[in-house]
């Protein structure tokens, strides 16, 4: 069943003296390829002595490019925007009988043009003895990319990280833990090892949870948002597939892509500079039912 919701997210950076904001770029509307419904959309920014030009990065992703013009002692970013959460189903796909069982090749101009998104960054040991481990004999494609998603869901648990960055797969693999960032990554690098094309997914995850309080006579609504990663895979004839290892699951419905980028570093929702001053960033975002 459909369901409609209204989504505000914001993120704010008070300083403690008057400080010079530099120009940032903001990836916070959803992706041209986004496949739920958004019926309205707004970004708001404080202070209002600003500039807005939208703009469409490399990835063809929509960019916000932000130009200040005095001193500010706080910026503030507002997204509101609602979305229709209609199911569909993620198997919805053809793939071209020639990438219908793994292991399989990409027409060479398709290499060329995907190239970014084939590069393998990391070739640690532990990495390594990962790919090796996996099954590689032929077999069906897309239950292949099901079953390594469901392996790295398996293999990392998942944990909240607020420090900035991506722990190296290194990294992750000895800690058999990491956050939704280091999960894609991790997710992407084994892939790229076994020769497909991926990309890096910034996003919002909506979740509508209803449970039942303990005495079974109040319905308790646990609905949430939260900035989250995941990661496509490129297989022809299906196009982009959206995997998300944190959750051993396909992208469905209550995922909304917001950045698709070669690697993490090219896809941060909010990037940018300021001069010097000490800063307190606080954030929230909210979901409700419409």
């Amino acid at each position: 069943m459909s369901s409609k919701v209204a989504i505000h997210h914001q993120s704010v950076y008070r300083f403690d003296r008057p400080t010079l904001v530099l120009p940032h770029s903001v990836r916070l509307r959803p992706a041209p390829h986004c496949r739920t419904p958004i019926s309205n959309y707004s970004l708001n920014i404080t202070p209002d002595s600003h500039y807005i030009h939208w703009q469409q990065d490399p990835f063809n992703n929509y960019m916000a490019r932000l130009q200040f013009n005095a001193l500010a002692e706080e910026l503030a970013i507002n997204v509101k925007l609602e979305a229709s959460l209609e199911p569909f189903n993620p198997f919805d796909f053809f793939v071209d009988e020639e990438a219908s069982t793994f292991p399989f090749r990409y027409e060479p101009e398709l290499v060329k043009e995907l190239g970014p998104y084939l590069l393998i960054s990391e070739q640690g040991p532990k990495l390594k003895a990962f790919v090796k481990s996996i099954d590689q004999s032929k077999q069906e494609t897309v239950g292949f990319l099901v079953a390594v998603n469901k392996l790295i869901n398996q293999e990392i648990s998942y944990i909240q990280r607020f420090e900035p960055g991506v722990l190296t797969c290194e990294e992750t693999l000895k800690n058999k833990q990491g956050s939704c960032r280091e999960s894609a990554w991790l997710l992407m690098q084994v892939y790229r090892h076994l020769g497909l094309v991926t990309r890096f997914v910034s996003g919002y995850q909506v979740i509508l949870e209803d449970t039942v309080s303990e005495d079974g006579q109040q319905a308790i609504t646990k609905d949430r948002i939260d900035l989250h990663a995941w990661v496509e895979v490129y297989v022809p004839g299906a196009g982009w597939i959206g995997l998300d290892p944190s959750a051993g699951l396909l992208a469905s419905e209550n995922y909304i892509p917001l950045a698709c980028t070669p690697g993490p570093e090219s896809a941060a929702p909010i990037s940018g500079k300021t001069t010097y001053s000490n800063t307190d960033f606080k954030y929230f975002s909210t979901v409700i039912r419409i």
